[in-house]
């Protein structure tokens, strides 16, 4: 008669946040790399806003974009669950009207732009990155930066993508605003990001395929020559990163095929089913025993040794 195997209950469930894991290993910010180039982003890692807001006579429509690509959006706890997008995302856009007549402001769409969806609601990031010099658009080529393209889920029947051109400028300082700027600022169609550069919003439309937000990110840190912050470090963050994740399948691996091989052999049930349980429920007592030791080697180190005169 053959056993079948199933997962004992006293096992974490070690294999259920790979997804998650793999999902967050999508984009590594400090090691971009397309066409033979490397880039380390990491500087521009973290939430950023940028409004985009459009008045008529009696409404105003406000729209908050919210971006982090390279970790996921968080979630606040002050905030209702159904007035933010769902977790797993990167690019979000919330919509809010404004009755100027009664003085009424409510949320109207939510919609996740681009995250990773395709473990929980549907929808892959995918991400792409392209190097804006060897891009297929002939307007690209005297330009220098990256480009990355990103995915989202389907809302109201229609796919969703954002893509972010991140654009080399030369040199960084104190911007002086012209009289276009300071309307872009106003209307927040652009946002300053001080060392991190400038984000706008180029634009927010149906497009063949999907509906598409374009930003474009001007920061040096999208330039080919620069040495960025933190680029002595980051060629070893990946490879301890994926070390990590190697490590940690590996010892899954072996716990889960070491409970099968007990459970199918010798029948064994709770704590029995891991491989040495019994070393493993050592441990404690094992390092209480260590830890005295080395106290009493410290403590009697002083004493004098060797003989006594006869």
């Amino acid at each position: 008669m053959r056993l079948s195997f199933q997962p004992p209950a006293t096992l974490p469930s070690l294999f259920l946040i790979l997804p998650s894991l793999t999902a967050a290993l999508g984009i590594n910010c400090n090691d971009v790399r397309h066409d033979g180039v490397h880039w380390n982003l990491t500087p521009l890692d973290g939430p950023h806003i940028i409004y985009q807001i459009k008045e008529n006579t009696n409404t105003i429509r406000n729209t908050t974009f919210s971006i982090n690509f390279c970790t996921f959006l968080e979630r606040p706890h002050h905030v209702p669950t159904d007035e933010q997008c769902p977790s797993g995302t990167k690019v979000c856009a919330i919509e809010r009207l404004t009755n100027k007549v009664e003085n009424v402001t409510e949320i109207t769409d939510i919609i996740p732009i681009a995250g990773e969806y395709s473990h929980t609601i549907g929808g892959a990031l995918d991400p792409k990155w392209t190097r804006l010099k060897s891009s297929e658009s002939s307007a690209d080529r005297n330009r220098e930066g990256v480009r990355l393209q990103m995915r989202g889920r389907r809302v109201h029947g229609q796919d969703q993508k954002a893509i972010v051109e991140f654009l080399c400028i030369a040199k960084q300082g104190e911007k002086t605003l012209t009289a276009e700027d300071e309307e872009d600022h106003k209307y927040g169609n652009a946002v300053d990001d001080g060392h991190d550069g400038t984000i706008d919003i180029l634009s927010w439309e149906d497009e063949k395929d999907a509906k598409v937000l374009r930003l474009q990110w001007k920061t040096r840190y999208a330039c080919e020559d620069v040495e960025n912050e933190g680029s002595s470090s980051s060629g070893g963050w990946g490879f301890f990163t994926w070390f990590i994740l190697i490590v940690f399948m590996g010892v899954a691996a072996y716990l889960i095929f070491g409970s099968w091989l007990n459970y199918n052999r010798y029948s064994a049930r709770g704590w029995d089913l891991v491989p040495h349980s019994e070393t493993i429920r050592d441990i404690p007592y094992i390092f209480r025993d260590w830890m005295r030791s080395v106290i009493n080697t410290v403590q009697g180190g002083g004493s004098r040794g060797g003989y006594s005169a006869v």
